[in-house]
């Protein structure tokens, strides 16, 4: 059972749907993979969670 596991600032529904599809579509295709094993759990984050280069990702937008 193929799984995949995106770590992200959080999308949309819509968003998350489209590419549930294509990474399924991808694995089908690559790995053989029957579509209703492949698993794809969203990890996401907020901008206070997130953090690049010593600077919170929240306090850098701020600055903005």
């Amino acid at each position: 059972m193929p799984s995949v596991t995106i770590q992200q600032m959080p999308k949309t529904a819509e968003q998350k749907r489209e590419l549930v599809s294509r990474i399924t579509d991808a694995m089908v295709d690559v790995y053989k993979a029957p579509a209703e094993t492949v698993h794809v759990w969203f990890q996401e984050v907020t901008a206070e969670d997130y953090a690049a280069g010593g600077v919170v990702l929240a306090d850098k937008l701020a600055k903005k």
